[in-house]
């Protein structure tokens, strides 16, 4: 039964049963209505069940192709509803995406598990599985079975009748509470706002950032500067509001988001998420969710996450003990005769950056105008990998604010579609990701090409100035942009292993690669104009942002190392969590902590990488990735940073494979051998180079 023939009422006229009719069968934004997707997902469940079953009534002995491929392929109909309405659930949401996504919660769910919980489906795979030895299949054959068999295995499939029961149950609760865990935070952002009226409680601030605080005031009807929680509005204020007290009270408006009572608060809701997880590891037979999650991650286990966040944590904290009395030394020769708090940090850092560098972000922002950052990111991508970006007016997309580029290799054979969202919305989660509306697959001869979407929340242009972008906006670009180049490049037969489809330990590595072109001046130089009179970045600003490059850089190690130890925290719990959330927090981040404590403040209800996205026992692979990326990256340097040969190199190895073999075997064909911390700590100059 094919999408195409389905005919009922209900369905008529909906796209999602349709052949696209858009450039490159991108999805039709401009048809979709929300009505749509809601039924649209009721049938891919529905054929989803009716291709598992063909696979299942298959009087033929189960093979690799019969069973693990056909399951491979099985669900398109669901996947090309799910790719939009989840990408829009955190891209462009509203009350009614999340109405339907808290209805379609536990029917995916369930449907999921009706299908990996179903016993004479993994008996056919588990039969495949057993010959695996015997069935000389190629390495991205072979990774497959072991990644269907491993999806079944660690998701119930040999679990009792009974214990499979309590599966379903105790999977769906904890959809249902990521879900809203992530609508929660979204929801207390949004509702927060704060109204200036006079204008020198706000010296200090740059005029870019007054005249986006007075657009939010214009847009809410209200005079003055109206101050939000916003990434665009909070980083910018801690950093340049001379006013103390203000800077308290939006810190702690932040910091304190989702727990102080009402109906977005996520305490409850973070102890019931950890202890449903442990649940479920448990039922599976391990002793805690890390040990369940770590099986199949480059560290295998929660022995080597401690080991390398305590290896790095012995590295680093000497330095960024130095780096915060420097500043506390700085505050109190400058007038500030108090210890300094969480709230003071990114202010008098700022300062003190701009006096031993004289560089800062108002200084470099006018040589970063967005569309000349495009540019040039999209450049480099040309340099390394031949690929180039024309934009494609004819492709629908979500909102008006998207662009959507045809990307093309040297000879002009079409490669991907690329959306690119960079600006704050109120229906935008806070951020910065890369997703895909299409991965990447074979079919027999034909290469199925991704369609692939980067979305970031950057600073809006106003009404006198275009967009322009700090440098660490210009860092986050060049990270996203480098998990498109992983999904975008990839060349694998199996949509399940294609693009960014990786070890969750390994997937920030292309990513974080292209973060170290941001500060390299034959970089800079080919787009880093300034937007009003043309002129090229000055040599001696490139060389300012080098010699600030390792500021504060152990300080912010710890904060990353912070993150993990908490992640980590909440997931080796091996008995139900009953404590004070916030309480467990601060002992769990003890270690990597620099201010005093502030009792009443957390991140716990708002870390939404590990409480509604994918880092759960994951968050370490930030760390992870950046001793792999830096290990990469001084191939680059040794042999230069647009060496087309390296960059084939890493192409061929890492960005096409995708997740067709274990990535330690991938990057040690790329580099030779196994990376070691010894270039990260060169990079950060703690140890001498």
């Amino acid at each position: 039964m094919s999408a195409i023939s389905v005919a009922t009422t209900a369905l008529a006229g909906n796209p999602f049963f349709e052949t696209y009719k858009t450039p490159h069968q991108t999805i039709p934004f401009n048809e979709i209505k929300t009505e749509h997707y809601f039924p649209a997902f009721q049938e891919g469940m529905k054929q989803h069940i009716i291709e598992v079953d063909a696979i299942i009534n298959n009087l033929q002995v189960p093979t690799f192709e019969n069973t693990i491929v056909a399951l491979d392929k099985s669900g398109a109909l669901l996947d090309k509803v799910s790719a939009p309405f989840y990408n829009l659930l955190s891209a462009e949401t509203n009350d009614a995406l999340q109405d339907i996504a808290e209805k379609i919660s536990p029917l995916t769910t369930e449907h999921s598990n009706s299908i990996r919980l179903n016993e004479k489906l993994f008996a056919r795979i588990k039969a495949v599985y057993l010959q695996k030895d015997k069935l000389q299949l190629t390495p991205e054959q072979q990774m497959l079975l072991k990644t269907t068999y491993d999806e079944f295995a660690n998701n119930g499939a040999n679990l009792s009748e009974a214990d499979k029961v309590v599966y379903r149950e105790l999977s769906k609760e904890l959809n249902l509470l990521t879900l809203q865990y992530g609508q929660n935070v979204l929801k207390e952002t949004n509702n927060y706002s704060l109204l200036i009226t006079n204008k020198a409680l706000l010296s200090g601030l740059p005029a870019d950032l007054l005249e986006m605080l007075a657009a939010n005031a214009k847009k809410a009807g209200k005079e003055g500067w109206l101050l939000n929680l916003k990434a665009t509005c909070y980083v910018p204020f801690m950093k340049y509001a001379d006013n103390r007290d203000l800077r308290r009270e939006i810190y702690m408006a932040y910091s304190t988001k989702c727990m102080i009572g009402g109906e977005f608060d996520n305490r409850e809701i973070v102890k019931k998420i950890a202890n449903t997880r442990l649940k479920i590891a448990n039922l599976l037979g391990y002793k805690s969710y890390a040990d369940y999650e770590l099986v199949d991650r480059m560290a295998e286990n929660k022995a080597n996450v401690y080991d390398l966040l305590g290896k790095l944590l012995s590295a680093y904290r000497p330095a960024a003990d130095k780096e915060y009395a420097e500043v506390q030394n700085y505050a109190n020769k400058n007038g500030a005769y108090f210890t300094l708090q969480a709230w003071d940090w990114a202010y008098y850092a700022e300062k003190l950056k701009d006096e031993k560098y004289s560089v800062n972000d108002e200084m470099l922002k006018p040589y970063f105008e967005l569309e000349n950052v495009k540019k040039g990111v999209f450049g480099l991508a040309t340099k390394l990998y031949g690929i180039k970006f024309k934009k494609n007016t004819n492709i629908p997309v979500y909102h008006p604010e998207v662009d959507a580029y045809d990307v093309t290799d040297e000879k002009g054979n079409f490669i991907a579609v690329l959306y690119t969202d960079f600006h704050p919305r109120d229906g935008k989660r806070a951020g910065a990701w890369m997703s895909d509306f299409k991965p990447q697959w074979m079919e027999g001869k034909t290469d199925s090409r991704p369609h692939v979407t980067i979305v970031m929340n950057f600073t809006r242009p106003t009404d006198s100035k275009p967009a322009l972008l700090t440098f660490d906006e210009v860092t986050t670009l060049l990270h996203e942009f480098g998990h498109s180049l992983h999904g975008m490049l990839t060349k694998c037969t199996y949509k399940s292993l294609s693009g960014t489809n990786v070890y969750r330990d390994f997937v920030e590595l292309p990513s974080q690669l292209m973060e170290n072109w941001a500060s390299k001046k034959e970089f800079l130089d080919g787009f880093a104009v300034h937007y009003k009179t043309g002129e090229k970045i000055p040599a001696e600003l490139i060389q300012k942002i080098i010699d600030s490059e390792n500021y504060n850089v152990a300080y912010a190690c710890l904060r990353q190392l912070s993150f993990g130890y908490l992640d980590m925290a909440w997931h080796t719990i091996e008995k139900p969590f009953e404590g004070d959330v916030v309480v467990y927090e601060k002992q769990a981040m003890e270690s990597t902590q620099i201010f005093p404590v502030i009792p009443n403040a957390a991140m716990s209800t708002t870390f939404s990488h590990i409480f509604s996205g994918g880092y759960a026992a994951g968050y370490y692979s930030y760390k992870w990735a950046e001793v792999l990326d830096a290990d990469a990256f001084s191939v680059f340097e040794k042999n230069g940073i647009f060496n087309k040969k390296t960059a084939d190199l890493f192409r061929k190895n890492i960005l096409e494979k995708g997740g067709t073999e274990h990535p330690m075997v991938l990057y040690k064909r790329f580099r030779g051998q196994e990376p070691t911390i010894d270039a990260l700590l060169k990079r950060n100059g703690i140890v001498k180079k």
